[in-house]
């Protein structure tokens, strides 16, 4: 009986043993995954950053507010995937953009406009246009206005209609913004919306499209305009002339109000550079067009 209790207890202590050994022994590491070398392509990426294999160095990308989020994306995607690919991307506005190229102090200008005759001449830029954008008119979401018209529009930033009951509002002066010189997004919609028409003095100036958004959505009798990828729940966008400022609409040519939006490159873009150009014009370049809101474009 004695010799049946001493074995039962030496089987439980050597399973309580086996038991903690198995506890304690630690878990079987996971295979380190080999680190892509610098300058090439691990198998999870799209064939289209294939073309960037081998490659480094530096891309710094500025101007247009409008192409942040398009440039942003490739900018994450690329650099992930080549460590050696080094891409900066900063506002300032399509004119800035087109001074920086044209200065050679960076090696994309963007900018939500055509080049001018005098910047192609004077900087020898070259441009891609990438994407299809529409601007529209931007109220306060509680601005009860759902319609304005070409007309009104004119001469509202003309100073003659200065209270939104004049246009079906409430009775509330009408605050205007509008964005600096060099904007791309004001040139499209002084050129086609305005007819080129008076802006008055003394409207608020804001510096992107972000910044106007965040001024609208602040102010209950402001009127300002964005780029329609930038439309969110914290502006309202009134119809014009009846039709909404959707991109489907500036895709069809209902909605008149569009521009394309641009690379530029002093010359003839390096390896590096062409190979970024052509990662826009791709379809994840596209897509990350579409997903910012606007119409993907690639010049045929």
């Amino acid at each position: 009986m004695g010799g049946s209790l001493l074995k039962t207890a030496l089987y439980v202590c050597a399973a309580a043993l086996l038991m903690l050994a198995v506890a304690c022994k630690p878990a079987t590491e996971p295979q380190q995954k080999e680190k892509p070398e610098a300058g090439k392509v691990n198998d999870q990426v799209s064939s289209e950053l294939k073309s960037f294999e081998g490659m480094e160095g530096d891309i710094s990308i500025a101007g247009g507010t409008a192409h942040i989020p398009v440039m942003e994306a490739a900018q994450k995607t690329i650099m992930t995937a080549y460590p050696k690919i080094s891409i900066t991307v900063e506002g300032g506005g399509s004119g800035k953009g087109v001074e920086k190229v044209g200065a050679g102090t960076v090696d994309i200008g963007n900018a939500g406009r055509p080049l001018t005759e005098e910047e192609i001449a004077e900087y020898g830029l070259k441009s891609y246009p990438f994407a299809v954008d529409g601007v529209a008119v931007v109220v306060h979401p509680d601005n009860p206005v759902e319609d304005l018209s070409t007309a009104q529009m004119i001469n509202i930033y003309a100073g003659n209609i200065t209270n939104w009951k004049d246009v079906g509002g409430a009775d509330q002066a009408i605050n205007i913004f509008t964005r600096e010189e060099g904007s791309g997004t004001r040139k499209t919609f002084w050129s086609k919306l305005l007819g080129k028409g008076k802006i008055i003095e003394d409207a608020s100036f804001v510096g992107s499209n972000g910044e106007m958004r965040l001024a609208i959505a602040g102010d209950p009798g402001a009127i300002g305009y964005v780029g329609i990828g930038h439309i969110d729940e914290t502006v309202k966008a009134p119809k014009l002339d009846g039709v909404a400022p959707s991109q489907e609409n500036a895709a069809s040519g209902a909605y008149p109000i569009v521009r394309k939006l641009y690379m530029n490159t002093k010359g003839e873009p390096s390896d590096l550079v062409k190979a970024f150009i052509d990662y826009i014009w791709s379809p994840d370049g596209q897509q990350f067009c579409a997903d910012a809101g606007y119409i993907p474009y690639k010049p045929e």
